[in-house]
């Protein structure tokens, strides 16, 4: 227990805040291109069961997940994916209206973390 609570803490500090409210880590791997042997880090991330407000959540269930990947800050000089599983709610009466919860960690019209292009564009990097 206290392992899985040390665990959640760095977590905390290394990704985008408020993001472990609404997601939980489900896994961490250190992979390699094959190309140019880059190693980088994927950090994997699963929605909580969770229908945010707005919507009855007797009325809708969760049914399957999309997902994107998005670079976040490097890590010891490491390139950061986040992969990260949002659920789509479907209505239990009428199957064709989905939903989704809405979050602001993304970059508007990008594959980064907010904070990233925040950053870069600071920077003069990104436009």
């Amino acid at each position: 227990m206290v392992k899985k609570i040390v665990e959640q803490s760095v977590f905390k500090l290394l990704l985008p805040e408020g993001l472990l409210s609404y997601f939980d880590m489900v896994e961490v791997k250190e992979l390699c291109r094959i190309k140019d042997k880059h190693t980088f880090y994927e950090l994997h991330l699963e929605e909580q069961n969770v229908l945010h407000s707005g919507y009855n959540p007797v009325e809708y269930e969760s049914k399957g997940f999309t997902e994107i990947t998005v670079q976040d800050f490097p890590l010891r000089g490491k390139d950061v994916f986040l992969v990260i599983r949002r659920r789509r709610w479907r209505h239990k009466l009428d199957p064709k209206q989905i939903v989704k919860n809405d979050y602001n960690f993304i970059a508007e019209g990008s594959r980064l973390t907010k904070e990233l292009a925040d950053f870069l564009k600071g920077t003069g990097r990104y436009t």
